[in-house]
């Protein structure tokens, strides 16, 4: 790609990519894609995540206009999180990520492994063992 074609990755975009792409929000995209939930069924379905994080991952993903939160008048009174038309639109470029991630997962491991070793081999000769 030459220059003139490559996009530049500008605070505003890394300032969306981190809260789109952060610890709970692909979860979170993941399960709404499939059918709108409330924030209870939503703990069930990522029992990992705590209350208050997944509090914060759903007003950070409402702010930014990829899930709408909606009142539904039960007694009590609910509320339903649904992806928006928006946020469908993430749908195909997070599968192509997780593609990515599950064809090379072996080798990033790999990678991992060898600059773990080196990690080690030069802590024990900063340290004086060998």
């Amino acid at each position: 790609m030459d220059t003139a074609d490559e996009l530049r990755i500008d605070a505003p975009h890394r300032e969306l990519l981190d809260q789109i792409l952060d610890k709970w929000s692909l979860s979170v995209l993941n399960e709404l894609c499939e059918r709108p939930c409330r924030f209870n069924e939503l703990r069930r379905a990522i029992p990992q995540v705590t209350q208050k994080s997944l509090t914060s991952t759903l007003r950070r993903l409402e702010r930014n206009g990829v899930i709408a939160r909606e009142v539904v008048s039960t007694r009590p009174v609910a509320v339903r999180y649904r992806i928006t038309p928006l946020g469908k639109t993430l749908r195909h470029p997070i599968d192509v990520l997780l593609a990515w991630a599950t064809q090379n997962m072996p080798a990033v491991e790999r990678a991992r492994e060898v600059f773990d070793g080196q990690e080690e081999e030069n802590a024990g000769v900063s340290s004086g063992v060998l």
